[in-house]
């Protein structure tokens, strides 16, 4: 088999080049994926009972019109419900309105004290340290209070690595910073404020699902350009040549990879494998979706919540979408079941006892109030994504300035989620742009700006086309 591209995975990377290839008329083209279906970390799975299950949730939200204009085409808009964010963090025995620092008013007073003093100290101090990591951002952001109640906990539980071993430069619009005069307003007029992030309305499928958008993107594309369960082996760089599982094998003028770059790179034959082995290197975290299907209604005070952060030890898991807030369709039937969906992240740094996970986040879900009795409970469902998160650890940058160039002039391309391993850019509409943007260079020869610029990608300066 030869094809002018191959496209390694059927994620929103893969689609989004693949559609953009086709689009600029360019049809010698394949898009190679190792499972049976579509959409990589995006897709939708019905469990035994009925309950859709996202791998993690998932929203709808864009820097991008092509992305927006692409998402109608597939989905009509009639089938798209549209959101207002209400996110929250569960700490203290009470939910608190996100983002934590602009509602610290929710705290105890011994905690609100403790936060409003580090919020002070940091704002009347004249030194500033040179930032060496994440951590040293949070303590020099929001000060000695919130840092050790909510930030260090919470984003240890989300990263399963300390934050002392990340950079700080992947940021941007991914948290909110601080903003002591809004603060201390909403402390003593009591006023809630939750309008903060660039999420703060959203979209999800009427019916399918997340997966659902992937399956019609693929359906755009046209099934004969896909080849499913295909899993690449080993990868000749020289001779442009892949060879797959089941024997067979293909070359190629151009590849685009969307697979894990340190996997990538482990497949690589000895020519250039040294030169590109510092993925090794590299940190990711993967992720432990359980869905709990509940009978039942949903109770009032979850009705029109859309998802929840726990930083406390109470319960293994970091967030949690009441998932049947989404779309009715998500449960069998919504007049008689409800759904919560958790995620708990797992790493070297922060084992998981996998086997009894379920029972731990049941016991979670209860020591949380989220549910009252193990007797609501009517189905349960657990998927690993055992690359969940591309950590932005304190060698990322280095490692992928690297190793890029290098599989570039071989003419591998590797992005995408973690093909590009950039969080900062790793949402469902950047995905796809760097797929879209890669097919603009190789083609048009227009320089990609979502994997090159990330911060001007999440500007949103006008709206990118």
């Amino acid at each position: 088999m030869h094809h002018k591209y191959l496209i390694i995975g059927a994620g929103p990377t893969g689609m989004g080049a693949a559609y953009r290839l086709k689009e600029l008329g360019e049809t010698d083209f394949k898009i190679i994926e190792a499972h049976a279906h579509v959409g990589g970390l995006a897709t939708t799975f019905r469990d035994e009972k009925g309950f859709l299950w996202d791998i993690g949730g998932h929203v709808q939200f864009s820097h991008y019109n092509y992305f927006d204009e692409l998402m109608l085409k597939a989905i009509k808009k009639e089938n798209w419900l549209n959101h207002q964010r209400e996110s929250w963090v569960w700490m203290r025995n009470r939910f608190i309105p996100y983002p934590f620092q602009n509602n610290i008013k929710y705290l105890p007073k011994e905690d609100l004290w403790k936060a409003l003093e580090g919020l002070i100290s940091n704002a009347s101090s004249s030194k500033k340290e040179e930032l060496k990591n994440f951590e040293d951002w949070i303590f020099q952001s929001f000060g000695e209070g919130i840092a050790n109640i909510f930030m260090k906990p919470y984003n240890y539980k989300v990263w399963a690595y300390p934050p002392s071993q990340m950079n700080y430069k992947w940021i941007g619009e991914r948290v909110a910073t601080v903003d002591l005069k809004r603060i201390t307003e909403n402390v003593i007029f009591d006023k809630e404020d939750r309008s903060w992030g660039p999420n703060n309305t959203f979209q999800f499928p009427l019916e399918g699902g997340t997966g659902q958008i992937w399956n019609n993107v693929a359906d755009l594309i046209g099934k004969e350009y896909f080849s499913l369960n295909k899993r690449l082996t080993q990868l000749d760089p020289i001779k442009k040549r892949l060879f797959f599982q089941d024997g067979t094998e293909a070359t190629y003028e151009y590849l685009l990879s969307t697979i894990p770059i340190d996997k990538l790179s482990s497949m690589c034959t000895k020519h250039i494998k040294e030169d590109i082995s510092v993925t090794s290197r590299l940190k990711h975290s993967s992720s432990h979706i359980i869905g709990i299907g509940l009978k039942g209604r949903v109770t009032e005070e979850l009705k029109t919540k859309c998802w929840m952060y726990f930083p406390e030890n109470n319960c293994p898991f970091y967030r949690v979408t009441v998932f049947s807030n989404y779309s009715p369709n998500n449960v069998p039937d919504p007049e008689v079941y409800w759904s919560l969906m958790t995620e708990t992240s797992e790493s070297p740094e922060k084992l998981v006892n996998r086997d009894g996970l379920i029972e731990e986040t049941i016991q979670g879900l209860l020591n949380t109030g989220l549910i009252q009795s193990r007797d609501q409970i009517v189905s349960k469902w657990h998927y690993t994504a055992e690359y969940g998160y591309p950590t932005p650890s304190l060698e990322r940058d280095q490692v992928i300035r690297s190793v890029i160039p290098t599989l570039e002039q071989y003419d591998i391309y590797s992005r995408g989620r973690f093909g590009a391993w950039l969080y900062e850019v790793s949402n469902q509409d950047h995905s796809l742009m760097q797929g879209v943007e890669w097919a603009n260079r190789i083609v048009l020869k227009i320089p990609e700006i979502t994997f090159n610029y990330p911060s001007v990608a999440n500007a949103n300066l006008g709206r990118l086309v």
